[in-house]
């Protein structure tokens, strides 16, 4: 199966309304911008959208936002968009806030086929409304259910055509665990070679769970919140 595409239009062509995303990235860094900017561009509306944070009012998922085209968030930080913030208050957005680790593990048990699982985070908080608990060993637990997605947007730094990815320092955050958590994963990357040239013992994700490849070039890779030290 040919899994190089010659556009990011031709890539999410098929992303329809109501369609699970869920987006590799965390803040800023590793997002994958030009799918995004992509799939901004296409009439779908409905969507639910699973990441660590909604980017910013004018770039990444922000621009989802932006034009209503998010139902529902499940995030874990939302704190740098006031798009989501008016939307969140006015009704027009559904939110599902999730402490960060289970959201990381809920991703990676939809990806191992593992239904769900207990974690003590979020006991005795809203988080727990409505969530069976169990207790271990005089523990008290919550049962979390895995996340699977319709579609997957990843960015990695490289990759070859069999879809074999090489992320680049801490942009792989969240990016592997989206790739396999979904159904169809679209991987955007900076430099494509052929099969054989990545070392095996540097590829941090195997092709079998990537359908999709797009070469993207240009890259902004905003800094979300530039801290820098005053002269003395």
């Amino acid at each position: 199966m040919k899994k190089v595409y010659d556009s990011f239009e031709r890539a999410v062509e098929d992303i329809t309304n109501g369609s699970t995303i869920i987006a590799g990235g965390f803040g800023l860094c590793g997002i994958p911008e030009k799918l995004i900017a992509a799939l901004e561009k296409k009439d779908v509306t409905d969507l639910t959208v699973v990441s660590n944070n909604c980017g910013v009012d004018d770039f990444g998922l922000g621009l989802l936002l932006k034009n209503k085209q998010i139902k529902k968030m499940i995030a874990s930080y939302v704190g740098e968009n006031k798009t989501f913030e008016q939307q969140f208050i006015s009704g027009e957005l559904e939110v599902e806030l999730t402490p960060q680790g289970t959201l990381a593990e809920k991703l990676r048990a939809g990806g191992a086929g593992i239904p769900g699982f207990y974690t003590a985070t979020g006991v005795g908080t809203p988080i727990a409304e409505g969530k069976e608990v169990k207790e271990f060993d005089g523990e008290v637990y919550l049962l979390e259910k895995a996340i699977k997605g319709d579609f997957a947007l990843v960015k990695a730094w490289k990759a070859d055509k069999s879809g074999n990815l090489v992320f680049r320092k801490t942009s792989r955050n969240f990016n592997p665990l989206a790739a396999m958590a979904a159904k169809i994963t679209i991987v955007e990357v900076e430099e494509l070679v052929e099969v054989g040239e990545i070392d095996p013992d540097f590829i941090h994700l195997p092709g079998i769970y990537v359908q999709r490849i797009v070469v993207g070039q240009n890259y902004e890779k905003r800094i979300e919140r530039l801290v820098v030290k005053e002269n003395a």
